[in-house]
């Protein structure tokens, strides 16, 4: 069932920093740091309320939102509080930082730009609904979808905005950013590349169901899932189709690609790793619950959350059998993202029910280390 097919690491990272969701604004979801091969609590810090936001990694800080309102930065190596920002709305989205700035978003409806040192506010920017999106910034520019339907790019430094991209649909999707296009998915069923210059739209992708999941784009190809059950590979430049892979039921994780493998989960209660090149499957593994969760790869080993109340570390065996090594039963992480992902899923269900994105326009939580 499996293959000697495991992750590994980009030889060219040096960074052990996770400064953004899934890493870097590619997507790529891997890290050069070293794998917690041992579940040892480390440090719990309590928010107060659920943590849906997944923490980012930067100079020894970790930095991450909470349902109470609040971002918090946290000591990497105690836990201690540093600072905390209160916005007027549960935070959701993960932040990003970059050169000193932390980038998140609010159910408040803001975007926010804080002082990565003390949490000061530098600016904001508000849009029209909830932005449960978690920013990449690239070049100079912040780019993060909203409930409202938009995908916005603003100045990284005041905030001001550069130009924002109706879609029609609420854009849960964080974009992706990769030789000057950024790649985001939207509940209308598509896909889109727009211009990260200027928004113009280069191309766009027609999925069978809504696109929650966030591109990952490697190797000149846009890896995607989508509610139609499916695992996407499109063309960067122009949107072609090079193959898709079908899963038994919605594909809300994110892809990480690594070394010609995709990796990803469903909720039919499976990760899998697909062919990068054609889609194939390599292996896939079946845990006791829906998989939501979007894989990370550190040091050879690729981690993922399940319903079903574990974390999981999914590796290559030292043995010649294909026998996976598997590390279950991190209960205390795994709440948390089980959490997370029940209340996203909920929360997304709820909006289906109530009101449409508006008109375009031109249960106590902890943060735990292990």
């Amino acid at each position: 069932m499996f293959s000697a097919f495991a992750p590994k690491l980009k030889a060219q990272q040096s960074s052990t920093d996770w400064p953004m969701f899934h890493s870097d604004p590619s997507h790529s979801g891997t890290s050069t740091g070293n794998a917690a091969l041992t579940p040892t609590l480390l440090w719990r810090y309590t928010t107060g309320n659920m943590v849906a936001s997944s923490p980012a990694v930067a100079d020894g800080i970790v930095y991450v939102g909470s349902d109470n309102d609040n971002v918090y930065a946290l000591n990497a190596t105690t836990g201690s509080k540093i600072w905390n920002y209160t916005t007027g709305g549960p935070v959701v989205s993960s932040s990003a930082v970059i050169d000193g700035t932390v980038y998140i978003g609010s159910d408040d409806h803001n975007i926010y730009a804080l002082n990565a040192a003390n949490g000061a506010k530098l600016w904001n920017y508000t849009t029209r609904s909830d932005v449960d999106s978690s920013p990449a910034v690239a070049n100079g520019a912040v780019y993060v979808g909203s409930d409202d339907g938009n995908v916005y790019a603003l100045n990284a430094t005041n905030g001001n905005q550069l130009w924002n991209r109706p879609t029609g649909a609420y854009v849960w999707s964080s974009p992706a950013v990769a030789e000057g296009i950024v790649y985001v998915g939207s509940d209308n069923d598509n896909v889109y590349a727009l211009n990260a210059t200027n928004g113009n739209q280069l191309w766009y992708y027609p999925t069978g169901g809504d696109v929650g999941s966030s591109p990952a784009v490697s190797k000149g190809v846009v890896y995607v899932g989508s509610d139609d059950n499916n695992v996407y590979a499109l063309n960067a430049a122009n949107g072609a189709k090079l193959w898709n892979y079908t899963t038994s039921l919605y594909v809300g994780s994110s892809p990480t690609v690594e070394d010609g493998v995709v990796y990803v989960g469903s909720y039919d209660g499976n990760v899998y790793a697909l062919n990068a090149n054609n889609g194939a499957k390599v292996w896939s593994y079946t845990t006791d619950g829906q998989v939501a969760s979007s894989p990370a790869v550190a040091d050879g080993i690729l981690y993922i959350g399940s319903f079903d109340g574990n974390v999981y570390a999914l590796g290559a065996s030292p043995t010649p059998s294909d026998t996976l090594f598997i590390i279950i039963g991190v209960v205390v992480a795994a709440v948390v993202i089980v959490a997370a992902a029940v209340f996203l899923m909920f929360k997304k269900r709820l909006k289906t029910t109530k009101n449409p994105p508006l008109t375009p326009q031109n249960s106590t939580s902890v943060v735990f280390a292990i």
